[in-house]
């Protein structure tokens, strides 16, 4: 402690989320009682109160560990009751002054204070203080050329503060500053030129690209134009395009009603939409899938069993079951049975049966890998509300297939993983079960 400090003791007020500076005039509320008490005692004595900031403004009952080091002495200008036992308070600023104590009297908090002597100016050269005070206007100048918010008043008062004292405190209570010294608020200046100054860059780069999109809207508009005034319009011959297609397919009448129905959605889009794309991508799927077109299958049981036994050597249980399972689908008639389910370590040539029967069968044969899968949406295909949506891996098999009664052989079913994305097993059950997918 200075010799030509003072200590004092008076009523306290622990402020949440507020600093009050010398100089500051300005009103709070306040709802604590222990600080409502304050404020009648210090009403009682002289009208002054130290105000001093809380670091946590949630902690309801603070010591001085809570607090900060130094606070304000201010002259409690008004008090104003408001309804719920609600007080607001108009204060004014005088003095800093560092807190020593802090602690409840009675039923109000009373501080010990030290106020520090003001350092006379005289010990600081002339030079050095019209040194700072220039430097301090020429980055207030060029904070007031990023930031247009910043009132001309107040910049012309600081401006034209002759005591650097005085233009450190105005530039301190209009910044947001935790501490006043040449140096921080040199540096935050700077730091907030900076902020502003790339604010307006962005805000320039963002105009920029507002503007050329505008401007390829309305070039996209006149060619739109042009070509229809040539008989060239491409969304026109997209649209005849689709119905075409729909015409020659091959699928039942509700099928084509739908896909006539994703036509007309897609002609009353805009062009360049991201739904227009989905949408587009959603109808030349449908037109690709092999709705009623398939194969038809050989049903030579001995040629089966011929290339079963010239692709494998040996096991004869398999060659058997598979055998029996063709020659009932034969007798029966009927193309639905039962899902064949090879087992066994790697290498025992399960794929390459799968390959036989389709072979045997003269059926179009699709082999997909399951191995590592997580997505059930690999499955089931993505959502269409999805940019760049895809259908599922049994799809997209038939539709390369270009039949809707190709041998699909799923490998490696028993390497499929769930996540967070779902339950990838549970969806390919769901697939495979002929009463859900005929």
């Amino acid at each position: 402690m200075e010799n030509n400090s003072t200590v004092k003791t008076m009523p306290a007020v622990a402020l949440r989320g507020t600093t009050i500076l010398p100089g500051m005039i300005v009103h709070f509320d306040i709802s604590r009682k222990v600080s409502s008490a304050s404020i009648d005692r210090a009403m009682l004595l002289d009208e002054k109160i130290f105000l001093i900031t809380q670091r946590d403004p949630h902690v309801e009952n603070p010591e001085i560990d809570d607090l900060w080091n130094v606070g304000t002495i201010s002259r409690i200008k008004q008090v104003v009751r408001l309804p719920k036992n609600m007080i607001r308070v108009l204060v004014e600023g005088e003095t800093r002054a560092e807190i020593l104590s802090f602690e409840k009297v009675e039923d109000y908090s009373e501080a010990v204070i030290n106020i520090p002597a003001e350092e006379p100016q005289e010990m600081y050269p002339e030079s050095l203080r019209e040194a700072m005070m220039r430097n301090i206007r020429q980055l207030l100048r060029g904070y007031m050329e990023e930031n247009n918010n910043i009132s001309r008043d107040l910049a012309s008062q600081i401006m034209e503060a002759n005591d650097i004292s005085k233009m450190m405190e105005q530039v301190a209570i209009n910044l947001p500053l935790s501490y006043e010294r040449y140096d921080a608020i040199g540096v935050l200046l700077t730091n907030e030129t900076d902020i502003y100054r790339i604010r307006r860059e962005l805000q320039d780069k963002v105009r920029e690209r507002v503007d050329k999109n505008q401007r390829e809207y309305i070039l996209r508009e006149q060619m739109k134009v042009i070509r229809e005034e040539l008989g060239e319009d491409t969304t026109l011959s997209d649209i005849d395009r689709f119905k075409e297609g729909v015409d020659k397919l091959k699928a039942s009448k509700e099928v084509k009603e739908r896909i006539l129905e994703e036509i007309r959605r897609f002609q009353n889009l805009p062009g360049q939409s991201p739904e227009s794309a989905v949408t587009r991508g959603y109808i030349e799927t449908l037109l690709a899938m092999p709705w009623d077109k398939a194969s038809r299958d050989r049903k030579d049981l001995k040629r089966a069993k011929d290339i079963l036994e010239r692709d494998h050597y040996g096991l004869e249980k398999v060659k058997e079951r598979i055998l029996e399972f063709l020659a009932v689908r034969q007798l029966t008639g009927k193309g639905e049975g039962p899902i064949l389910c090879l087992v066994g370590p790697p290498g025992t040539g399960k794929t390459s049966i799968g390959r036989s029967i389709a072979e045997a069968l003269g059926k179009k044969y699709i082999r997909m890998s399951l191995g590592g899968v997580r997505d059930e949406a690999e499955i089931r295909g993505h959502r269409r509300t999805y940019v760049g949506a895809l259908p599922g891996r049994i799809a997209s098999g038939m539709k390369k297939a270009g039949v809707k009664n190709p041998l699909i052989m799923l490998d490696e079913i028993d390497k499929v993983s769930s996540d967070y994305k779902g339950d990838t097993a549970s969806a390919l059950l769901e697939v495979l079960d002929s009463e859900q997918n005929s």
